[in-house]
């Protein structure tokens, strides 16, 4: 079988003279580091204005901004922090690296996000914290999840590493009240490569992850008086500058995806035995950082081999997320006292979500409806091939 000419789509990072004479902005200053210039402040500033937050903290990438949230929140070795089975493996980790446990809970098989019931059973007296994660850009149900987290008196960390510019019931990130944490890498909606992000309703968190994501080291300091114990999770000024140009152009692409998404989502409904990822009214804004499908009742080995074929049909198709508990380096540290089984028995739906979900590139909700039914017809024939 030959399946029908590859569609275009817009490249990946995008990118022109905005971006160009930012950098020479930055290099102009002749001082490279946010203590010395001035565009990481000037980034925070906007970026917090732009998610409602009081205050944003920029830092090396998102996986220290999950980290450093976390730190700031006092979670350390012996504290749980519940987490969702399906989500990108830095959502755990950033938990493990600090001496806690994370304890993975399944999710919901339309939505892929967090499963509220699910999480209020995993609660116990060593809780520090959920995680929620927005899936794809849709966020999890934080009516739920702020109830369970002031009922059982823990608090949220939002990884928002896939949900720039969201909204949830008209309240942007940054104006739900939890602090939250945000993703530049490459392939995310907004990029400079690497770079990450947390987003403070409140001036004393955000003094102590300022703290601790330099060495400890409050702003004014001459004589090296380290505060608290900390590291080095600076931005430095040139991907900061990146970023305000990105920062700039995404509320554009946001429209765009969020016009595309329903005709995707619809041609993908309409093959048989393909489920596009549900939506959530309550998230009135969704920026679209995947687009996401189910083949229920496939495999993870004829997913795979779909998905390869989908690149080879020149489409920017990848495999979702493994659960967490699904690798190697998840029991290496700090891993809940269960075994995969055990933990597998409890997460039915991240189960069949890490075996049978397939994702596009956003970039392809930055393409014509042209190219998109394209799409879909070329997964239409290589799933009813397969």
């Amino acid at each position: 079988m030959n399946p029908r000419p590859a569609p275009t789509f817009p490249a990946w990072p995008q990118f022109d003279d905005t971006e160009r004479e930012a950098l020479e902005r930055a290099l102009a200053q002749g001082q490279w580091w946010r203590m010395g210039g001035g565009e990481v402040t000037a980034f925070e500033e906007e970026f917090a204005q732009y998610h409602g937050a009081g205050h944003a903290l920029a830092v090396t990438n998102g996986t220290h901004a999950l980290e450093l949230g976390l730190q700031t929140m006092g979670v350390g070795p012996g504290d749980e922090v519940i987490v969702p089975a399906i989500t990108f493996i830095s959502s755990s980790q950033a938990v493990q690296r600090l001496g806690a446990v994370a304890v993975p809970v399944d999710v919901d098989p339309g939505t892929y996000c967090i499963d509220v019931a699910a999480a209020a059973a995993a609660i116990t007296p060593r809780t520090k914290v959920i995680m929620p994660v927005h899936m794809a850009g849709l966020m999890a149900d934080m009516d739920g999840l702020e109830k369970l987290a002031a009922d059982a008196g823990v608090a949220l960390l939002q990884d928002a590493a896939h949900a720039h510019g969201a909204r949830w019931r008209g309240r942007r990130v940054g104006e739900l009240g939890s602090v939250a944490a945000f993703s530049f890498q490459n392939g995310k909606l907004m990029t400079a490569g690497e770079g990450g992000a947390l987003v403070f309703s409140d001036e004393e968190t955000y003094e102590k992850a300022f703290l601790r994501h330099s060495c400890g080291r409050p702003r004014t300091d001459r004589h090296y008086l380290h505060q608290v114990a900390g590291t080095n999770m600076r931005l430095n000024e040139f991907s900061a500058a990146v970023l305000r140009a990105q920062l700039a152009r995404l509320d554009g692409q946001i429209t765009v995806r969020e016009e595309r998404w329903p005709v995707l989502s619809a041609l993908l409904a309409d093959i048989p035995g393909v489920r596009p990822q549900a939506d959530d009214d309550r998230c009135d804004r969704n920026p679209h950082y995947m687009a996401m499908f189910r083949l229920p009742g496939w495999s993870e080995e004829r997913r795979n081999a779909l998905v390869e074929q989908l690149v080879k049909a020149g489409l920017p198709a990848f495999t979702a997320f493994r659960a967490v508990y699904r690798t190697d380096a998840f029991w290496e540290v700090n891993a809940p006292d269960e075994t995969v089984d055990e933990v597998a028995a409890r997460c039915p739906n991240a189960e069949a979500v890490s075996a049978d979900c397939v994702w596009l590139h956003h970039r392809t909700l930055l393409g014509s409806v042209s190219a998109l039914t394209d799409a879909a017809a070329i997964i239409a024939e290589l799933v009813r091939a397969g």
